[in-house]
């Protein structure tokens, strides 16, 4: 806490005693199981099971097809379909709903990049509508301002583990016949509504990177319960001109593949991984209820309030910031909490983060509105200029730049413990909130507007 017997104790920034010195435990991902497994494949001798042709072989090994059942039937999904990433992922299901040049694809602007660009390479245009100020992901009536004749398909993006409003943006989408990818990378085993998200749309899935609940060092799996989707996204995971014959297709539109194949050893691990899932999501709603009833309290931030009929996987922990109230800028705030815990050496380990990604549209590929080829394919070819100002998308850019911050400390191995000591380093940085600001006319400013001066000054008298 700030105060200690009536006194404020001084904020580490300014050279008091920091909240904590005990470095964050690191999160270790693999452990005996994964290694029984890769030592099973290794033994096989059989690393991919895929061949580019039509056959048995053309959707992979027995590992391969082990790990899609066992993600298919712990959801209740009727496909899922393995992928080397979930960038690939993306491309597959933008493909199998069958974008083509000049078709329009609503997506978030505030999310992975991988979310729009996967468009463009079918030459779809993305059309960025704007995030709701409470889940951060799509809003609804953003998304209906957006239609036009031109447009083809929604990309949903589940950001940080909170499900969008699936109910009110699948009536959308289906009063104007769009469909519906659910990109799903930050949300595995999350429900909407008693539905499991990734295919309450048409498809949608999971990213199995490293950084992600569960991973298999790169990965991704497609889910849905259309079989002419899932198909098409076989087709383009493996080479699908090699084996068009096998689906007997009569629309070829989208059916060429490349290779976006997992391996035997990834998927080995990712079925081992999947079965630890529902403990990693349990653990880290545990240590963001306890956080949620410690800075729900403080005025100035505002904690993510977990909808009704949804749950929450916290990839990361969202906390909206209000400069006002607190009374110093965020970059400060989040320089001062950083100094009274112990220095990150990792992202996972990093206390807080500030304004996530910056707008996409924001981006020099839709300020120049140049993406394929040096003529601009796909902008190039369509009549339509797009319109990809800053001020398009309101709420994104003022998360971006002066509301959000995020904390990746809300996961496993930590424990109640280390969040009471990320919460009180927060509580006492609000607390001395004002010292601090009264520093920034100091000659000591330089230092605190300098996150490794400051830092390296908090190190110093610990």
């Amino acid at each position: 806490m700030g105060i200690v017997a009536g006194k404020m104790t001084k904020p580490a920034i300014l050279g008091g005693d920091p909240v904590r010195e005990k470095p964050f435990a690191e999160r270790k991902t693999m452990g005996s199981e994964e290694l029984e497994a890769v030592r099973r494949v290794l033994d096989s001798d059989v690393l991919s099971g895929f061949l580019g042709a039509a056959g048995d072989a053309f959707n992979g090994g027995p590992e391969v097809r082990e790990f899609e059942r066992a993600w298919a039937s712990k959801y209740g999904f009727a496909y899922a379909v393995s992928v080397n990433s979930w960038t690939s992922g993306l491309m597959a299901a933008v493909g199998a709903i069958g974008i083509e040049p000049g078709d329009e694809v609503i997506c978030s602007p505030y999310t992975m990049s991988a979310s729009a660009t996967a468009a463009l390479f079918y030459g779809g245009i993305p059309v960025f509508a704007d995030i709701d100020p409470d889940t951060f992901c799509l809003k609804p009536e953003s998304i209906a301002s957006r239609i036009t004749k031109r447009t083809k398909a929604i990309i949903v993006v589940h950001l940080f583990g909170h499900p969008a409003d699936m109910e009110v943006i699948k009536t959308i989408a289906s009063a104007h016949d769009l469909r519906i990818i659910e990109d799903a990378a930050q949300a595995p085993g999350v429900f909407y509504k008693g539905a499991p998200v990734g295919a309450i749309g048409d498809i949608g899935g999971f990213s199995l990177n490293y950084h992600k609940h569960i991973h298999t060092g790169e990965g991704g799996m497609l889910v849905t319960n259309d079989e002419q989707l899932a198909r098409r996204a076989q087709l383009i995971r493996n080479h699908g001109e090699n084996a068009i014959e096998m689906y007997a297709l009569e629309n070829l539109a989208n059916a060429i593949g490349g290779n976006y194949r997992l391996t035997e050893l990834q998927a080995a691990i990712g079925t081992v991984q999947l079965a630890k899932l529902d403990s990693i999501l349990a653990q880290r709603a545990a240590l963001a209820r306890y956080l949620d009833q410690r800075l729900s309290k403080i005025a100035g931030l505002t904690v993510q309030t977990v909808r009704e009929d949804c749950t929450h996987a916290y990839y990361l922990y969202p906390i909206k910031y209000d400069e006002r109230t607190i009374g110093l800028p965020r970059s400060v705030f989040r320089k001062a909490v950083w100094a009274e815990l112990p220095a990150a050496k990792t992202w996972e380990t990093t206390p807080l983060a500030e304004g996530y990604v910056k707008p996409l549209y924001l981006n020099a590929i839709y300020q120049k509105q140049m993406a394929i080829g040096s003529k601009g394919f796909p902008f190039s070819t369509n009549p339509v200029r797009y319109d990809y100002s800053k001020g398009i998308c309101p709420v994104a850019e003022r998360l971006y730049e002066k509301e959000l911050l995020l904390s990746p400390l809300v996961r496993e191995p930590l424990k109640i413990d280390d969040m009471k000591d990320f919460a009180d380093a927060i509580e006492k940085t609000v607390d001395a909130a004002a010292v601090i600001a009264e520093s920034l006319s100091t000659p000591e400013r330089d230092e605190i507007m300098d996150p490794a001066k400051a830092l390296d000054g908090a190190r110093k008298n610990r």
